[in-house]
């Protein structure tokens, strides 16, 4: 399946997606982590594409997105928000599939709790409606971090290292994740692909405002949420508290992987191709 890439115009910034499958099948959004892009789905949204039209956006200041001038005021959920809006409006998708990673979790939570959402089945990939503080910190620690690679070669064992509990991925996943999480600085070297703005818009992150319970509650769409056992962002006391006060959401636990599953494996695709299925028209 050949992949589109196109450059959406939300307010002031550019927004870079990859886009898969036939435009008038319906829409499954998969939306990434914090520090990662649309990319990360390439396998996952090649296998979707058969029956869905699949949309992987890469949030402003990551990726091919423009960066912005004022990251306290576009690198913030609410913003995200506004984005993922204006994007399904660009498509003309009155509803969809949401699939997110972390951060891409977070912003499709805020989404489906809305009156008028536009998201009919929900899937949470390791996160839930409020942040540990430990695992804050490392992120806080981390996203800092501008690391400079005289090759590509380098950038990859680094980033092997540093997501090392993504779990065991192919050679393949781990070369595209260089290419795609990179760019060269004027010296001809190689740093991270996404804004250094995004570390401090995150730094004035407070912890309480992270906080999402009242907005879980109010999910009404079907729900899933995929945990990696050795996750630290998604402890299996918070995922049991999630199931709780979401009692008919399906909840799975993923061995051998902490934060977060790339859902890229024969088997976590399968898992998320078939609970895909189950709310949507491709399983009536």
């Amino acid at each position: 399946m050949q992949v589109q890439h196109h450059f959406v115009q939300c307010d002031q910034l550019e927004v870079h997606l990859t886009c898969w499958g036939d435009q008038s099948a319906p829409a499954v959004v998969l939306w990434h982590g914090l520090t990662r892009t649309g990319r990360d789905f390439d396998e996952l949204a090649q296998t979707l594409a058969k029956d869905f039209f699949v949309l992987c956006p890469d949030t402003p200041g990551r990726g091919h997105s423009q960066w912005s001038a004022s990251p306290e005021v576009d690198y913030v959920l609410p913003r995200y928000v506004e984005v993922a809006h204006q994007l399904l409006d660009a498509f003309k998708i009155d509803q969809c599939i949401w699939i997110g990673t972390s951060m891409g979790g977070l912003i499709g939570i805020l989404l489906a709790a809305e009156a008028d959402t536009p998201v009919s089945a929900l899937l949470v990939n390791d996160v839930g409606p409020e942040l540990p503080a430990k695992a804050l910190q490392r992120i806080r620690d981390y996203i800092s971090m501008q690391p400079v690679f005289d090759s590509l070669t380098e950038l990859e064992q680094w980033l092997k290292t540093v997501y090392v509990t993504f779990g065991k991925n192919t050679a393949e996943f781990w070369r595209r994740m260089a290419l795609t999480s990179s760019r060269r600085l004027p010296d001809g070297r190689y740093t991270l692909h996404y804004d250094p703005a995004l570390g401090k818009a995150f730094q004035n992150v407070d912890d309480d405002e992270q906080t999402l319970w009242p907005q879980w509650q109010a999910i009404r769409c079907p729900l899933m949420v995929v945990r990696g056992a050795e996750s630290d962002l998604l402890s299996a006391s918070l995922l049991e508290a999630m199931q709780k006060s979401q009692p008919t959401a399906q909840c799975v636990t993923l061995a051998d992987v902490g934060h977060a599953p790339t859902l890229v494996s024969p088997e976590q695709q399968q898992l998320v191709v078939d609970w895909v299925c189950r709310n949507s028209v491709c399983g009536s």
